[in-house]
């Protein structure tokens, strides 16, 4: 069990000093309180043991059933809050201490309450204000309550744990899930499983619920979250120095208590845990006002904020461009996140859309291509963030729109021929087909690389079936359909089928045959009012290349969203 980093004791070694009853680590005095929590622990897995006895099944993690992530999310209950307080240390190499309150409510009875989360030490749990017994198996934290939990009752779990940054023993290529750590602190990359490696949670975007964050950070420290700021007020933390420190006794680094300031974030809008997003830096916070007078506030390195204005101004006129096309933008707030690390992708964050800095500092890529990356994270605020998939194969549904409008964006500001460029794409599509699955059923992701959905298929595969689409049903009856989706499924979750059965209804025609063959077929449909176009895919494809290393001779870890490939003529 990891020490937490506000408590650091040294772990006996072999032949070191036992506890003696009435004692901690290496023969200090426990605590009267730290005793009766051990007791009152000893309890809870006593009334675990009798419920097993009693004939409850074995505890073992669960899943929604999803067919890309079968043990992701957990059946039984609704969340609909969660309120996380996470207690930053001042170093990104240390674990958060943690508190993680979600209210929920039963969907059916039970006796085991399930959630998922991994890479964290859980020091207690509780189940409507009593302790309850809990274990761990593979990702899940699975709870036994005192008393089982009724169907349509209130349920009330709150979990005092650890929040580790760095990366997972044995992680493919040390690659860091949720947090990632940046020069300066932390942000959040959770899609697509990785929430749970943060706070525990129901983590599928199937169950979204409302958020509010209460985050501690030493002073000089710069904390935004997604939504908006509710409140902030003077606390300390406990830190612990480098190697350099001064020690106490049994060798352990002395502690020292710093100011520190709890910043609150509440969102109003509801939220899938892979784009919940918090951010601990020594940041600039930019504000403007949007259309409508929408609050937006950048997050950039303070040391290049003048630098990054050029890029930061571009998002008004790019909301009013996006609300032109689908309506009015649906949150609280917007502003762009741009962090000092190596992602190799940019996430849709809900409120706070994240990017590398270097993207926008590098000199790699042209103007027009950034630009329509920004509309490209931008467009899933509507399509992902506000209607979330229902499940994960349904996450084309995502993806095609985002790419969609990031590329009528550079069609419309920079002359970047959406034709022509479909065209490109479709000439490789059945190539992408076999590498990836058709863009309805992605194949699953490998060993390894749960991330792994997001193939080219998933972004030029699936704006090629919006693009088919309208071609066959017309712009005017594509255009309602667009407006009347992120309409009807506001704050919500809808998959394929609903996507589906409202284009059918707003153009008129059953489109059930259509859909299924650009979403299922393993070769790619003749597109409408384009006979002469050719998928000239003939034989297998070679392997991909692996990545390239990084500085000091550590791999690439594979991008959990890759840009857009450069079979649209963009820059690689």
């Amino acid at each position: 069990m990891p020490l937490s980093s506000y408590h650091p004791a040294p772990a006996p070694g072999p032949g070191g000093p036992a506890s003696a009853p009435g004692q901690g680590p290496g023969g200090v005095p426990s605590h009267p309180r730290q005793g009766a929590a051990r007791r009152r622990a000893a309890l809870g897995l006593l009334a675990a043991a009798s419920l097993l006895a009693a004939g409850l099944p074995e505890a073992a993690p669960l899943g929604v059933g999803d067919r890309l992530y079968p043990h992701l999310g957990n059946p039984g209950y609704d969340v609909r809050a969660y309120d996380i307080a996470l207690t930053y240390p001042g170093r990104n190499d240390r674990p958060l201490d943690a508190v993680t309150k979600i209210t929920a409510r039963a969907t059916a009875r039970l006796e085991r309450v399930n959630l998922d989360f991994a890479h964290g030490t859980v020091r207690s749990v509780e189940v409507n204000g009593r302790r309850a017994a809990h274990v761990t198996r593979g990702e899940d934290l699975i709870i036994t309550p005192r008393q089982a939990v009724r169907r349509g009752t209130p349920l009330r779990i709150v979990v005092r744990h650890t929040s580790d940054p760095r990366p997972r023993e044995g992680g493919k290529g040390g690659r860091e899930d949720g947090w990632l750590r940046t020069k300066d602190g932390l942000v959040m990359a959770n899609q697509v499983d990785a929430a749970h490696r943060i706070f525990p949670s129901n983590d599928h975007p199937s169950d979204k619920a409302l958020y509010t964050f209460r985050v501690t950070a030493p002073k000089g420290l710069t904390v935004v979250a997604g939504g908006l700021p509710v409140g902030r007020y003077p606390a300390t933390v406990r830190t612990v120095p480098d190697a350099g420190g001064k020690r106490a006794g049994h060798g352990v680094r002395q502690a020292r208590a710093v100011p520190a300031t709890t910043w609150v974030y509440r969102s109003a809008h509801p939220v899938a845990t892979e784009v919940a997003q918090v951010s601990i830096g020594r940041s600039a916070v930019v504000r403007r006002t949007g259309p409508h007078g929408l609050p937006l506030r950048d997050v950039v390195p303070a040391a290049d904020r003048a630098r990054l204005e050029p890029w930061l101004a571009k998002t008004p006129g790019q909301l009013s461009w996006m609300e032109k096309k689908v309506g009015r933008y649906p949150f609280e707030a917007y502003g762009v996140l741009l962090a000092q690390a190596e992602t190799g992708f940019e996430l849709e964050t809900q409120t706070l859309s994240l990017f590398e800095e270097r993207l926008f500092t590098g000199g790699r890529y042209p103007r027009w291509y950034i630009e329509a990356i920004m509309v490209h994270e931008l467009a899933h605020q509507w399509f992902g963030d506000s209607v979330s998939p229902r499940t994960w194969s349904d996450a084309w549904l995502n993806e095609s729109h985002a790419t969609w409008y990031e590329e009528l964006y550079a069609h419309e500001h920079a002359k970047r021929s959406m034709d022509e460029r479909t065209r490109r794409a479709y000439s490789v599509s059945d190539r992408l087909r076999r590498e990836g699955g058709p863009p309805g059923a992605p194949k699953p992701p490998a060993p390894g690389n749960k991330t792994g959905i997001f193939r080219p298929v998933m972004y030029d595969g699936s704006a090629l079936v919006l693009y088919a689409l309208r071609a066959k049903i017309g712009h005017a009856a594509f255009d309602r359909l667009e407006r009347a989706w992120v309409t009807r499924h506001r704050d919500g979750v809808a998959g394929t089928a609903d996507f589906v059965a409202l284009a059918s209804r707003t153009s008129g025609q059953d489109l059930t045959g259509f859909f299924h063959s650009w979403l299922y077929d393993t070769k790619t449909p003749p597109m409408p009012g384009h006979p002469d176009w050719k998928s000239t895919y003939q034989t297998p494809h070679p392997p991909a290349q692996q990545p390239a290393a990084k500085p000091g001779g550590t791999q690439a870890a594979k991008p959990a969203k890759t840009r857009p490939a450069a079979a649209h003529g963009k820059p690689a």
